[in-house]
């Protein structure tokens, strides 16, 4: 039954004429008989490439499926375009000759033998994508891109937007995060309008994994707020909740206070005690605090 919706989804697509290939001038050439890939993720391997992996040396496996969801080529290239953070793009032909459906696999020494813009680990840098798709060749000689040599989309909104098919994966260069949970935090802080600073203050906070390195906290302040303003000014409990943000260990964020300022948060993830040291500033206090889970 799904074989049967994804097939009349791109059938329509197609004679929409969508999809489209650069002639290599400035004119682009609709496609009468459009061939589009289904490409998946396989449990088995990675979801991305992990930089901590990366510096250390140690593989990286990606595992994927490729298939045509719909027409039929002449022959088939399972290519990959590799965009780097600091902005150039480099294409390979990671699989010529392909027979679809088939699973594949990558490791880190295949990237790196693929693209040769790439000499070693050093080279593969947090922030760098690499996508994977094909390259159809048509009966007629005409060759069908998916993804322009630019890192651009050579494909209709309807293709991008599919929930019933994907044209192209996409494999970030990023660190695993798996922070959620209870932490225990101990701030020292001081703030404004005359009240006591607090040394070694403790403090319950609940870290909510929101997903790809997001994370929403009970308290933003990790409890100064409390510590100093509860007894003055009966700011007391959990003041604000906020997102933060874990890349590759380095935590940041910002949300507004109870007071109607903005919290400012600052930390590092220690990567052996997984402890965060943390600073706290808005326009009501400042401090630091150690953060460990329970």
């Amino acid at each position: 039954m799904k074989k049967i919706k994804i097939i009349a989804c791109i059938l329509t697509i197609a004679m929409l004429g969508n999809s489209c290939q650069n002639d290599g001038g400035e004119s682009f050439i609709p496609l009468n008989d459009g061939v589009v890939p289904n490409m998946q993720k396989l449990a088995t391997g990675e979801a991305f490439i992990d930089l901590f992996k990366i510096e250390d040396g140690d593989p990286v496996n990606l595992e994927f499926s490729a298939e045509v969801a719909q027409g039929t080529p002449a022959s088939t290239d399972v290519v990959g375009i590799y965009r780097t953070a600091a902005g150039p793009v480099y294409n390979a032909t990671l699989f010529s000759g392909a027979t679809l459906p088939q699973n594949y696999s990558l490791n880190t020494n295949d990237i790196l033998a693929a693209f040769t813009e790439l000499n070693s680990n050093d080279d593969i840098k947090l922030g760098d994508i690499l996508t994977i798709t094909t390259r159809f060749t048509m009966p007629d000689g005409t060759v069908l891109n998916i993804v322009n040599e630019d890192g651009t989309s050579n494909t209709g909104s309807n293709i991008q937007t599919t929930v019933l098919f994907a044209s192209v994966i996409n494999y970030p260069v990023t660190c695993p995060s798996d922070l959620g949970g209870t932490y225990l935090v101990t701030s020292t802080a001081s703030g404004c309008c005359g009240v006591a600073p607090i040394t070694d203050y403790e403090y319950t906070v609940t870290v909510t994994d929101n997903g790809g390195g997001s994370y929403a906290l009970s308290d933003f302040s990790g409890g100064m707020y409390d510590g100093l303003f509860c007894g003055p000014f009966a700011i007391c409990g959990d003041a604000s909740g906020g997102n933060i943000t874990d890349i590759c260990n380095e935590l940041s964020g910002s949300a507004p206070d109870c007071c109607g300022d903005n919290i400012v948060f600052e930390g590092i993830v220690d990567p052996v005690t997984k402890n965060w040291n943390v600073n706290i500033s808005s326009g009501f206090l400042v401090g630091t605090s150690v953060w460990v889970k329970q």
